[in-house]
Protein backbone atom coordinates (compact mmCIF):
# COMPACT_ATOMS: atom_id res chain seq x y z
CA UNK A 1 0.00 0.00 0.00
CA UNK A 2 1.39 3.45 -0.97
CA UNK A 3 0.14 5.08 2.06
CA UNK A 4 -0.93 8.80 1.31
CA UNK A 5 2.36 9.57 -0.77
CA UNK A 6 2.39 12.43 -2.90
CA UNK A 7 5.18 13.76 -5.33
CA UNK A 8 7.45 16.05 -3.32
CA UNK A 9 6.87 14.67 0.05
CA UNK A 10 10.35 13.68 1.94
CA UNK A 11 10.86 10.45 3.00
CA UNK A 12 13.47 7.64 4.47
CA UNK A 13 13.42 4.02 3.85
CA UNK A 14 13.33 2.30 7.26
CA UNK A 15 15.89 -0.03 6.38
CA UNK A 16 18.27 1.05 4.75
CA UNK A 17 18.98 5.02 6.47
CA UNK A 18 22.52 4.99 4.56
CA UNK A 19 20.07 6.02 1.20
CA UNK A 20 19.33 9.16 3.17
CA UNK A 21 16.65 11.75 2.74
CA UNK A 22 14.37 10.78 -0.71
CA UNK A 23 12.05 12.99 -2.47
CA UNK A 24 9.17 11.10 -4.01
CA UNK A 25 8.90 11.40 -7.72
CA UNK A 26 6.06 9.88 -8.63
CA UNK A 27 3.30 7.27 -7.34
CA UNK A 28 1.63 5.16 -9.39
CA UNK A 29 -0.69 2.26 -7.57
CA UNK A 30 2.31 0.42 -5.33
CA UNK A 31 4.54 1.58 -7.26
CA UNK A 32 6.88 4.59 -5.51
CA UNK A 33 10.03 6.52 -7.43
CA UNK A 34 11.88 8.12 -5.14
CA UNK A 35 15.29 10.30 -5.50
CA UNK A 36 16.99 9.41 -2.62
CA UNK A 37 20.48 11.92 -1.52
CA UNK A 38 22.75 8.88 -1.51
CA UNK A 39 21.40 5.87 -4.08
CA UNK A 40 19.42 7.64 -6.46
CA UNK A 41 16.58 7.14 -8.05
CA UNK A 42 15.10 4.23 -7.06
CA UNK A 43 11.53 2.42 -7.68
CA UNK A 44 9.77 1.00 -4.38
CA UNK A 45 6.89 -1.32 -3.97
CA UNK A 46 4.79 0.28 -1.65
CA UNK A 47 2.92 -3.36 -0.50
CA UNK A 48 7.01 -4.81 0.63
CA UNK A 49 7.86 -1.18 2.16
CA UNK A 50 6.50 1.66 4.41
CA UNK A 51 8.27 4.12 3.88
CA UNK A 52 8.99 7.02 6.62
CA UNK A 53 7.73 10.54 6.25
CA UNK A 54 10.01 13.16 7.13
CA UNK A 55 8.77 16.38 8.40
CA UNK A 56 10.34 19.81 7.52
CA UNK A 57 12.46 20.40 10.28
CA UNK A 58 14.29 17.08 9.73
CA UNK A 59 15.53 18.04 6.44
Amino acid sequence: MAQELEPGMQVRHPARPDWGIGQIQSVVGNRITVNFEHAGKLLINGERVTLDVVGDDAA
